[in-house]
């Protein structure tokens, strides 16, 4: 039975800092900036003995009805309701505020269990704005330091008496070894990547069929990189929403640097990584950027051209246009699947994710050594390797090592001599032979040992 906790407070107290120690890793954005955290965020959180669900939530404040903070305000609503109790969190070095009482109220309404979490109390100056917690009404406040991790054994007290009894369950077959059908069936995990607004949060939300995200005409709304599950067709994906990126030169502010990097490791922990393009503005220099990024973190890729319900003319030309210039732009990747989609009006949903289970399964193929070989014979005769320095050189045989993406050994003479045009030569042959369209293709040069180099050494 799993048990649910939404932290919840005003700006600025702590909640995120408290989230990263729960979970055990640095996953919410940090900063002294008031009102870092706008959508909620889910972990899996430990504390001793306790394993628990938390949610981080955007700060309480009041906000005019549409405004992107009331819209903030509707995501903290939205996860006090899932939850199963709360931690009311205040800033202890401050004290109680006006805005702390009021909220107190609403979080005594929500009618759910409340731990009152006075929150950076380090050091002397903590102690007067906890003993001002009381005057709250949510019971004794539990001082803790979540940067510095003190007053968690207070914390794991109090909570394990909200908390109900854990099940005994049979877990002996817990260490036993994924079968192929259930590695088939587990989550696909995609990143959905590209410049400030694009339309990321809106297709998210679209497959969700809920406003879970907050969306919004201004761009850098979504700042940290947000996992949602998803169900398509009886297939799970995890889901990572991400903070738009823009060109390093145009990156001045910390936060926006916090919320890139916290993009780019979505990027490296996914799987399939979409990279959204704008109809209206396609295959700008920064779009070249980020696909480079995801073929050198060898990601399968699939591009989206979102707002197509904006184009006068959608036909098949369009389309076949669509493809010429990803080829043309992106050759590193030939042959990379392209779909027109509309967030927003729901277009193209049915293909994209359809693009995606294609994608990932390219992504994880492995061929046969003996059609690999076979391809590799008539692919060298067809075209043989340049001589260099007047010497010819030997290409031996090529084996596949692993998948994900597939990778391949290529054992020859004189590795450090071939030229990196022939291996495109071979890399866009085996493409088309073995059907790799899109997915990063990775070949690596290996001498053969020679049994008679010992010979060539002679005693001076």
């Amino acid at each position: 039975m799993s048990f649910t906790i939404a932290i919840i407070g005003r700006p600025n107290v702590g909640k995120s800092t408290l989230f990263n120690r729960l979970v055990g890793q640095k996953l919410a954005l940090v900063d002294d900036l008031p009102g870092v955290t706008r959508d909620r965020r889910e972990g899996e959180a430990r504390l001793g003995d306790l394993e628990f669900t938390i949610i981080d939530t955007a700060g309480l404040d009041e906000g005019a009805k549409g405004s992107l903070t009331a819209r903030m305000q509707e995501q903290t609503e939205a996860a006090i309701a899932q939850a199963d109790a709360l931690f009311f969190v205040i800033d202890a070095r401050i004290g109680l505020t006006p805005t702390d009482r009021a909220f107190a109220d609403f979080a005594r309404k929500a009618d759910k269990p409340v731990l009152l979490v006075a929150n950076k109390s380090e050091g002397k100056h903590g102690d007067a704005g906890a003993m001002e917690a009381f005057a709250l009404g949510l019971g004794d406040p539990i001082q803790v330091s979540a940067e510095h991790g003190e007053g968690m054994g207070e914390l794991y007290d109090a909570l394990r008496e909200l908390m109900p009894e854990p099940v005994d369950e049979d877990e002996a077959d817990d260490d036993e070894p994924l079968t192929e059908e259930e590695a088939a069936t587990r989550p696909i995990r995609v990143a959905i990547v590209g410049r400030p607004n694009a339309g990321k949060s809106t297709l998210i939300n679209h497959l969700l069929g809920e406003e879970r995200l907050l969306t919004s005409p201004e761009a850098g709304t979504t700042r940290d990189s947000i996992a949602v599950e998803i169900n398509w067709r009886g297939r799970e994906f995890r889901v990572f929403d991400t903070a738009g990126l823009r060109r390093r030169s145009r990156i001045e502010e910390k936060l926006e640097k916090l919320s890139v990097a916290d993009a780019l490791r979505a990027v490296r922990f996914a799987e399939v990584v979409v990279m959204m393009m704008d109809t209206q503005n396609r295959f700008e220099e920064q779009d070249l950027r980020i696909a480079d990024l995801i073929e050198r973190e060898g990601r399968a890729v699939v591009l989206a051209v979102n707002k197509w319900d904006l184009m006068e003319t959608k036909g098949g030309g369009a389309i076949s246009g669509l493809r010429r210039d990803a080829d043309h732009w992106l050759p590193q990747i030939k042959g990379v699947p392209i779909v027109a989609v509309s967030g927003l009006m729901g277009e193209g949903i049915d293909r994209l994710m359809q693009a995606i289970q294609d994608a990932y399964a390219v992504w994880n193929r492995r061929v046969p050594t003996s059609a690999l070989n076979r391809w590799f014979e008539q692919a060298v005769q067809a075209n043989p390797p340049p001589a260099v320095s007047g010497r010819r050189l030997k290409l031996n045989y090529i084996t596949q090592n692993k998948a994900r993406p597939p990778s391949f050994v290529l054992f020859c003479s004189r590795a450090d001599a071939v030229p990196q045009s022939y291996l495109r030569y071979l890399t866009n042959s085996m493409r088309e032979a073995f059907e790799l369209p899109g997915t990063p293709v990775r070949i690596t040069l290996r001498e053969k040992a020679n049994p008679f180099a010992h010979k060539r050494k002679r005693p001076s």
